[in-house]
């Protein structure tokens, strides 16, 4: 069958179907049109503050505004605020009154008079906000004890999904995208990195200078300092850590980077973004990886598992395409960029490593889907991909599994339905092309899909009894459908038989556990294994399971050991719960106090539940003592 071409119906070029109400920002970004915004910053670690101001080039595109309203947060202190209107007879700064509001227990809102004299539709105005911010939820000041060499003190910026409000005043929503400059003044010998796509640095003035020549929404704006090196793995690509950190990040990823962005770039069309740059970070880094274009920010304690670090980076990469250059629109479709990317990294492993690679991680991940709905519940509204959420609700708590593993199976469910894999490739490459640098909903993708393919439109293929678009994105519960894993079988089925073994009625004999090498297993394979046997713990009492395999789960990466500790924990092998102190003493490390913000990383959540789990069998030995003292 012919490839389709792009569709002739529905939605114009660049039009796409932008919410008119974003809940989670307090800003009024629908009567503006953004058109580019400038930093100018100076960094003080030794109070831990960022100093300077902020220019936001804004044309009115309504009659009647008279009120400029941005995103802000307490911890963002203003100083003034003046406004030009260049060619209007306001060329000189002048002063504007305003006030700040609260909005929700992550931001302000910061209100600004206009000069309504001035302020005509399609005519530029320029608004400069000067001001300073400290230690809110998108600032990390680590002392220099924090960091990985602790030598000297670092700071870095996360803006995902609405932190940045706390960073700089914004329209702090995916539905807006802008370029920007910034210029950042520094002490010696720190070196600053951010989301730029062009950069120079003046020594003798101690200044860095950047430029992000491609629109992108306020929350992919991030900045780095600290000691900083680097070494060129690619051509477009460098890897950026602290020193003590550089050469083991740089051994780790090779010539990888450009292996991986040709590989997509075969896939889904160029790479827009010029550089793809990578920065490790120290474990007080909150997530696991944030794909900020140009500079992706990854946790350094994923370099201890070279299979997570492929999926992590390849992940990020992915975003270049899907999240970064096309958008959702709003963070109750957070899906449309966890998803697609999700999807996006499964192609690029499939065609770099193998179909059974890539079967192996996605049933690690839909176990994990499957696990946390037996939790949850299938009537959770949280399990839906178009999570409607309450003014007030943070965004960040919606992300979850669901939004990426439900969003994968939906994206490959289109795929299934296009016929053929290379077709939808080339469906997904100019739905990049149609809406890049933009911001979408769901219905935008589904209007090109069907579009694109117009049987499956004559067909009412969004109709299908039992997976219906309309239940896929607004159902609860499991996905209507999941991918077929098959090919994964020969990587897959040993796990499953050494899980059977373990959970059968009698312990298995050595000489049987001697067919099953897991020092010749992957780390996914080792995670799957752990992971079922968690499922199905406390195993009868006497398993032998720790003598079996302690000595070798304890040499092994953060991911594996994490999980084994769990079983350590729940199963009650007392010999080796010290090592869940150690774990815990290696690994979490943090400067913030809230419990948001306390994580190392996502996975890194399961400390919590080891340290429970301890304090469980504490209690429960100290009630048992109890009882046999008063029989």
């Amino acid at each position: 069958m012919q490839l389709s071409g792009r569709p002739s119906a529905g939605l114009g070029p660049g039009s796409p179907r932008c919410p008119l109400v974003d809940v989670a920002s307090a800003s009024n970004f629908r009567c503006f049109q953004l058109r580019h915004f400038h930093l100018d910053l100076r960094l003080n670690f030794a109070v831990k503050e960022m100093s300077g101001w902020l220019v936001l080039d804004l044309v009115p595109v309504q009659l009647g505004v008279c009120t400029l309203v941005l995103d802000s947060h307490p911890s963002l202190l203003i100083h003034s605020i003046d406004c030009k209107v260049p060619g209007a007879g306001l060329d000189e700064p002048v002063s504007l009154t305003y006030r700040v509001d609260p909005f929700t227990d992550y931001g302000s809102s910061l209100n600004i008079s206009l000069p309504t004299a001035a302020v005509k539709p399609g005519r530029l105005i320029q608004i400069t906000v000067r001001y300073t911010t400290t230690d809110g939820p998108a600032i990390w000041w680590l002392d220099s004890e924090l960091t990985c060499g602790q030598t000297r003190p670092l700071v870095f910026t996360q803006g995902h999904s609405v932190c940045n409000r706390s960073f700089f005043p914004s329209f702090d929503t995916p539905a807006v995208k802008s370029t920007y400059t910034a210029t950042v003044r520094v002490p010696d010998g720190v070196t600053v990195l951010m989301s730029a796509s062009r950069s120079s640095y003046s020594k003798q003035d101690r200044v860095f200078q950047f430029s992000m020549e491609f629109p992108v929404p306020s929350y992919l704006v991030a900045l780095v300092a600290g000691e900083l090196q680097h070494v060129d793995v690619g051509p477009r690509s460098r890897v950026w850590a602290e020193p003590c950190l550089l050469s083991c990040a740089v051994k780790k990823l090779g010539g990888s980077v450009e292996r991986w962005l040709g590989v997509a770039e075969d896939l889904f069309g160029p790479y827009l973004w010029g550089r793809c740059d990578i920065v490790f970070l120290p474990p007080s880094f909150p997530i696991v990886a944030m794909e900020n274009p140009c500079l992706t920010f990854i946790i350094a304690s994923i370099l201890e598992s070279s299979e997570f670090l492929l999926i992590d980076v390849i992940h990020e990469i992915a975003h270049g395409w899907f999240g970064n250059a096309v958008t959702n629109a709003t963070w109750e479709e957070m899906w449309l960029s966890e998803g697609l990317a999700t999807y996006a990294q499964r192609r690029i492993t499939t065609e770099a490593y193998g179909e059974a690679f890539t079967c192996l991680e996605t049933v690690v991940r839909l176990d994990a889907l499957h696990r946390q709905l037996r939790l949850l519940g299938d009537n959770n509204p949280v399990s839906k991909l178009q999570v409607k959420f309450e003014p007030g609700v943070n965004p960040s708590t919606l992300m979850n599994l669901f939004t990426y593993e439900k969003g994968f199976c939906f994206v490959s469910y289109l795929s299934e339905l296009s016929g053929d894999v290379t077709r939808f490739d080339c469906f997904l490459r100019d739905y990049i092309s149609e809406f890049k640098f933009k911001s979408v909903v769901a219905q935008d993708l589904i209007d090109y899909f069907l579009g694109y393919f117009p049987e499956l439109k004559d067909a009412a293929i969004a109709q299908r009894e039992g997976l219906e678009f309309e239940r896929w994105l607004s159902g609860c519960g499991p996905p209507p459908y999941e991918p077929d894993l098959s090919a994964g079988g020969a990587l897959i089925r040993p796990v499953q038989d050494l899980c059977d073994l373990w959970r059968s009625a009698d312990p298995p004999d050595l000489q049987t556990l001697s067919t099953f090498d897991l020092s010749a297993w992957s780390t996914f394979q080792i995670v799957l294994f752990l992971d079922r046997m968690l499922d199905h713990s406390p195993l009868p009492h006497g398993t032998p399971l720790s003598g079996s395999y302690s000595s070798l789960f304890d040499g092994l990466n953060a991911e594996v050991q994490i999980r084994w500790l769990q079983m350590v924990v729940r199963n009650t092998f007392y010999p080796d719960l010290p090592r869940v102190r150690a774990f815990l003493h290696k690994h979490v490390r943090t400067h913030k106090k809230t419990a948001a913000e306390s994580c190392i990383r996502q996975s890194f959540w399961l400390c919590f539940c080891i340290v429970v789990l301890i304090l469980y069998l504490f209690l429960k030995l100290v009630l048992v003592s109890l009882w046999l003292f008063y029989i």
